[in-house]
């Protein structure tokens, strides 16, 4: 039976381990700040990509990129990891990683608009009615009327819901951007490259910035570190690795419509690691935006 459903069984990990991958950079994002958390566990991803790429095509770097590579795998780099992901890390010390990821089910309708615009690809009917139901199951989750209020207020920080947005924006972007740069490249050494050009991009910020100190000390808090590790054997190694197994042995739509579901599975962790209210409305709203986003795939 699960030999017969293993890519839909690869796909289901796959959003358990995003999950867990969240939890734990926002735990350790509280802690350290969005700096040192993006430079640290894209340090551990190379490592992690360098030995999965190793063994799955004889190359341990992406020594084989064109130029044309990594122009738009570093700009998809620096508009995913840089922008998209410091923005998506630092929400969650202000809206938690639930909602954020939340936030982040607005990436494939970001994607496909972007896929429209630049890249003059279709959006059908079904895509849009898709796109709706994300943003209304958003607005759902991010609105309330209290009682004896006439007008509706938001439930969560309206700067911690702007940066998780900017995250999205930044998500989207990268898709289409890893798209039209890799081809047919090899799918971790693409991703190596993104995380070469991220890392030295983190560095020049950094060192502009100058946060060097923060970024050290960080390797003496071993909760951070703990949570830093635990997120980037989670994310970049296994979420990425079953995430590629779960698209080459089942339906691409079907894969990505089990992936989705992030923002449901993170509810009951967040209450009990985070002891964090979630309400029926909050309920819905990620189901309606999972949903949403199932019809952009099936």
């Amino acid at each position: 039976m699960i030999q017969s459903h293993f890519g839909e069984f690869a796909a289901l990990l796959t959003a358990v381990f995003w999950t867990i991958t969240a939890l734990a950079f926002e735990g350790a994002t509280r802690r350290v700040g969005p700096f040192a958390v993006n430079l640290i566990r894209l340090l551990f991803a190379f490592v992690f990509l360098s030995i999965m790429s190793y063994f799955s095509r004889g190359l341990a770097f992406p020594t084989d990129a064109t130029s044309h590579i990594w122009l738009w795998l570093g700009l998809s780099g620096i508009v995913g990891f840089i922008l998209g992901d410091y923005f998506l890390f630092a929400s969650y010390p202000i809206i938690g990683s639930r909602m954020a990821m939340l936030m982040m089910t607005l990436a494939p309708p970001i994607a496909a608009f972007f896929g429209w615009l630049v890249m003059d690809e279709k959006m059908n009917l079904k895509g849009l009615v898709g796109m709706l139901l994300v943003i209304s199951g958003i607005a759902i989750a991010i609105w309330s009327k209290p009682n004896g209020e006439k007008n509706p207020r938001l439930k969560f920080p309206l700067r911690g819901l702007i940066f998780a947005f900017i995250g999205a924006l930044g998500q989207g972007g990268g898709i289409v951007l890893s798209k039209y740069g890799m081809g047919q490249y090899n799918a971790f050494a693409a991703t190596q490259v993104r995380v070469i050009v991220s890392i030295i991009g983190f560095a020049i910020l950094i060192t502009f910035l100058k946060r060097w100190k923060n970024v050290s000390s960080t390797f003496q808090n071993k909760i951070a570190m703990r949570g830093i590790i635990l997120g980037s054997v989670f994310g970049p190694f296994l979420g990425v690795s079953f995430s590629l197994l779960a698209v080459q042995n089942t339906n691409t739509g079907v894969a990505a419509t089990i992936m989705a579901i992030v923002p449901v599975l993170i509810i009951p962790p967040a209450v009990l690691l985070y002891k964090q209210k979630v309400s029926i409305t909050e309920i819905i709203g990620a189901f309606l935006s999972v949903f949403g986003v199932a019809l952009f795939f099936i």
